[in-house]
C-alpha cells in the first residue's frame, strides 16, 4: 500500500496577498543563509530566511501592482522582478541595500513571465512579451541592448505569448527560445536568425506554463485543460508530441522540472501540487494543503540533495515548503 503524502515541512505566512511567483537562492556557502523570494498580488517581494522562517526584507518597487516573476542573477544580491505595472526591475540587495538599480518598461499588459539566460559573467539575455500582442523581444542585460524581436509569420494567428523559456544545448552554443502561445502552440525560435524553427500545437487552450530539459531534449506544458503535454525536440530541431497525461482536474498554473531532472511538480487550479517522475511521467504524489488555486511551484538549488525543498505559492496567501523525494 502506498504511503500517504506528507504534510508540508513548514508554511510561510505573512504576505497578506496571493503569491504568484517563487525563487530559491540556497546555493551559497556557510554562513550564507538560504533564502526564498516571493512575489505577491499586492506588489511586494518578500525575502524569506529559510532558517528562521521569517521575512528578512520586503521590497516595494511595483507601485502596488502584482509581482508575477522573480529571478536571481548570479546570486541572491542581484534580483530581477516583473510586475503588472509593465516594469521589470533589477535590484541591488548587497550589504542590506533595497534599491532598484535599473528597470525596463515592457509596455505589455499581459502576465507572461520573462525568461533569463546567462551569457557570460555579468551578462544575461532576457526574453519578454513585447508591446505588439504577438511579439517577443529579447534584450541583453544590464545594457538593455535589443538583440532581436521575434514576430510570427503573417497569418500564423498564434495569439499572445503566454510563457517563455530561454535555453541552450550547452555553454557556448547558440541560445534558443521556447514560447507557449494563446492558441495552444509551442514554438521554437532561433534568436540569431530571428525566425521560428518549429511549431507544435500541444493544447486546445492557451499554454499557461512550460519547462524544458535540454539534456533529454524534452519538455512539458500545461494549460487550462485536463492535459499535460510532453514533447521532444529531434536533431532536426523539430518539435513532436512525446506523450500526453490526462489529469483528474483541469487547470495548470505552473510546471517545473527539478534541477537534477528526476521529478517535476505542477501547480493546480484544484488547490493541489502534483509530483511526477520525469523519465516516464509516473504520478508519484498529490500534495493537498492549500485552500485555493496554487499559482506557482519552485525547487530549491541546494547543493546537498538531502536538503532540497519544493515551495508552492497560492491564492490563499500561504507558501507551503515540502521535503520530498530528496534521495531520488
Amino acid at each position: 500500500m502506498a504511503l500517504p503524502p506528507p504534510d508540508p515541512q513548514f508554511v510561510l505566512r505573512g504576505t497578506s496577498a496571493a503569491v504568484h511567483t517563487l525563487h530559491f537562492s540556497c546555493g551559497g556557502k556557510e554562513p550564507d543563509v538560504p533564502v526564498l523570494f516571493s512575489g505577491s498580488e499586492n506588489g511586494l517581494i518578500h525575502v524569506w530566511n529559510l532558517k528562521t522562517h521569517r521575512v528578512d526584507t520586503a521590497l516595494d518597487g511595483h507601485g502596488g501592482r502584482s509581482v508575477y516573476c522573480v529571478e536571481t542573477m548570479g546570486g541572491k544580491n542581484r534580483l530581477l522582478s516583473q510586475g503588472r505595472d509593465q516594469r521589470i526591475c533589477l535590484w541591488d540587495l548587497a550589504e542590506g541595500r533595497t534599491s532598484v538599480m535599473n528597470s525596463v518598461f515592457t509596455e505589455n499588459v499581459g502576465f507572461c513571465r520573462c525568461s533569463l539566460l546567462k551569457e557570460a559573467q555579468g551578462r544575461w539575455l532576457m526574453a519578454m512579451a513585447a508591446k505588439a500582442p504577438e511579439e517577443v523581444q529579447v534584450l541583453e542585460l544590464p545594457s538593455k541592448t535589443s538583440v532581436c524581436t521575434l514576430k510570427p509569420e503573417v497569418g500564423a494567428k498564434l495569439g499572445m505569448p503566454m510563457c517563455l523559456k530561454l535555453w541552450q544545448h550547452n555553454c557556448g552554443s547558440q541560445p534558443l527560445l521556447l514560447a507557449g502561445y494563446e492558441d495552444g502552440s509551442v514554438v521554437l525560435w532561433n534568436l540569431l536568425m530571428g525566425k521560428a524553427l518549429s511549431r507544435l500545437v500541444c493544447h486546445q487552450e492557451p499554454v499557461m506554463s512550460l519547462d524544458f530539459d535540454s539534456e533529454k531534449a524534452k519538455g512539458i506544458s500545461g494549460s487550462s485543460e485536463k492535459v499535460l503535454s510532453i514533447w521532444s525536440l529531434n536533431e532536426q530541431q523539430n518539435l513532436q508530441v512525446y506523450k500526453t497525461h490526462e489529469l483528474v482536474n483541469a487547470g495548470i498554473s505552473d510546471t517545473t522540472i527539478r534541477p537534477d531532472k528526476r521529478i517535476l511538480a505542477t501547480a493546480g487550479w484544484d488547490h493541489r501540487i502534483r509530483i511526477f517522475g520525469w523519465k516516464k511521467l509516473k504520478p508519484l504524489a498529490v500534495l493537498d494543503y492549500h485552500t485555493a488555486t496554487v499559482h506557482c511551484v519552485s525547487f530549491s538549488d541546494h547543493k546537498n540533495p538531502s536538503e532540497r525543498l519544493l515551495a508552492a505559492g497560492s491564492k490563499d496567501h500561504r507558501i507551503s515548503i515540502w521535503s520530498i523525494y530528496t534521495q531520488t
